[in-house]
């Protein structure tokens, strides 16, 4: 994973146009000329700017979930890392992205990709959640 910094806090507003209506994204429709309102990138994918960073991803263990080689993810740190949720952790020492699983006591980091097994978390092994994932940017 690339590491691409925190967010400053001292953000410039982008405010994008929003339109009224969705795109359909099965056959053509006429478009409309009306703007529902302006659209903050900044508020959509940034809750906390103190606590949020980005980082770039390295393979595809979590294609399942929409995370591919290239994504950029923005992670919250104020984000409590619950069951469930997709995290960026450090597992001795090694960078990676997988979903949370806490059960009976277990921990395990699941990937989205049936060609990946889950991680067994043991006593042993050194943990740091990083943080929550919050959203993901790509280009298409």
């Amino acid at each position: 994973m690339d590491f691409l910094g925190c967010v400053s806090q001292d953000l410039e507003l982008l405010v994008l146009p929003l339109y009224l209506h969705r795109i359909p994204a099965g056959f053509p429709s006429p478009a409309d000329d009306y703007i529902e309102s302006g659209l903050d990138l900044n508020d959509l994918l940034v809750r906390n700017p103190a606590a949020t960073f980005m980082v770039r991803v390295s393979g595809d263990s979590m294609i399942g979930v929409g995370i591919h080689d290239g994504d950029i993810l923005v992670v919250d740190r104020s984000e409590t890392a619950v069951h469930g949720k997709i995290v960026v952790a450090a597992l001795d020492g090694e960078m990676t992205v997988k979903r949370l699983h806490l059960k009976d006591g277990q921990c395990r980091l699941v990937p989205e990709n049936k060609a990946f097994q889950p991680i067994q978390v043991g006593t042993e092994q050194d943990l740091q959640v990083w943080g929550v994932v919050v959203g993901v940017v790509r280009r298409v």
